[in-house]
């Protein structure tokens, strides 16, 4: 072999290497506004003198445009390539986060809200499938983990601007940071040439409605509608179930819930040093059997808010590798030429998941009392590792 034969090689692989990093950096400017609404959202509906209810609306608004722009994601990587929906997505998310620094009525905050959706949504789906293609299962879950990193510094940017300033500075704060991350991705855009020989799945399309009859496509959309809608509820209403069930203080109960957060994001990052030895299918059995203990955990006739706080820690763990070893999994099952249609799908299924299921078991929870949470979830495990399971045996089945 030749020097100079050596040498491309060599710059070959650490292109490679950066864009991967480009990828996750790509990934942190989705997970930082994913948490901004809610931590601001206290002070936001008073000044805006409507109900805290209405962060639903926004919420909606933000899942509509997200479930959407998934659904069109396949179609418009095939037209301009994933490297330009990245971008324009991440500035359509930027444009956002500047609009609610600006907005100071509510529907100014329902106007930028779709920008935000739209931007969201097209970038998950885009990027989740091509890092299955290209890269291995342990780098997915680092992807996830990245977008976790993501939803935590957030937060605390905007406590910061609570604390010193006001939540619409808060907004500014991280917008700049996404521009920063916009400018950089633009600077960049020529080191996603290096897949570019490999990347017949820019090339082809093959359409959600043919997508959606490919065989075990449906099982596998279940399946991840109800890991979504489980992951979703206990994000969302873990703060509720130490105060109303354990009885634990408002301002600590927000402090413990935020420990699920960290179980899911320390889980992804560990994830991603066995993800390679064990494959995606005992990853996600792996982690449902652990995600399952915590809430067998949270059903033990325990009042000990000790054991509690555990099992959310515990249900965190076990959430890590299930998202991201179910994306990975599906180049292999369906084949790199249906992947982009399908993982759109996928999304498109999560965000309604997320979207819809929290808000019925605040519903639920009202009538019948919040302590039915780990009965809820549990229900939702179960219904995931069964639409997983037969998704590949359908596959495996049909791939022999």
């Amino acid at each position: 072999m030749t020097l100079a034969k050596v040498t491309t090689k060599e710059r070959g692989e650490k292109m490679y290497s950066f864009l991967l990093v480009i990828i996750y950096i790509a990934f942190i400017s989705l997970g930082l506004p994913d948490s901004l609404l809610g931590s601001c959202w206290p002070v936001v509906h008073i000044e805006m003198n409507v109900p805290i209810s209405y962060m639903g609306i926004v919420s909606m608004v933000i899942a509509i445009g997200t479930v959407i722009s998934s659904l069109l994601s396949d179609k418009l990587t095939t037209k301009f390539g994933t490297k330009i929906v990245t971008l324009v997505s991440v500035f359509l998310t930027t444009i956002a986060l500047f609009g609610f620094s600006l907005s100071n009525t509510f529907w100014m905050l329902i106007l930028f809200a779709i920008p935000y959706g739209l931007g969201a949504g097209a970038i998950d789906a885009a990027l989740n499938n091509y890092v299955a293609i290209h890269y291995k299962a342990k780098h997915m879950s680092w992807l996830h983990c990245f977008w976790g990193v993501g939803t935590i510094v957030s937060p605390f940017i905007m406590g910061f601007a609570l604390k010193n300033m006001t939540w619409n500075a808060g907004y500014r704060i991280v917008g700049v940071i996404q521009l920063i991350i916009t400018i950089f991705l633009f600077a960049t855009l020529k080191v996603w040439n290096v897949n570019s020989n490999v990347s017949s799945e820019e090339t082809k399309h093959i359409g959600l409605f043919k997508a959606l009859k490919i065989r075990g496509v449906i099982f596998l959309l279940i399946g991840f509608f109800a890991y979504s809608a489980l992951e979703a509820t206990s994000m969302q209403w873990a703060s509720t179930y130490f105060v109303e069930v354990k009885g634990i203080e408002a301002g600590d109960a927000a402090n413990f819930a935020a420990l699920f957060y960290i179980g899911i994001t320390v889980g992804r990052f560990l994830s991603g040093f066995i993800t390679d030895k064990l494959g995606d299918k005992k990853m996600i059995i792996l982690g449902t059997s652990i995600l399952t203990l915590g809430i067998v955990l949270l059903l033990l006739p325990i009042n000990s808010f000790h054991v509690a706080i555990s099992a959310f820690v515990v249900i965190g763990l076990g959430c890590a590798p299930i998202y991201p070893c179910i994306i990975h999994s599906t180049p292999l099952n369906f084949g790199k030429e249906n992947s982009g249609a399908i993982i759109g799908i996928q999304m498109a299924g999560a965000y309604l998941g997320a979207s819809f299921m929290p808000p019925l078991f605040g519903l639920i929870g009202g009538k019948i009392g919040y302590i039915i949470f780990p009965i809820y979830i549990l229900i939702f495990a179960i219904l995931m590792i069964t639409m997983i399971e037969i998704t590949f045996h359908i596959t495996q089945k049909k791939n022999k």
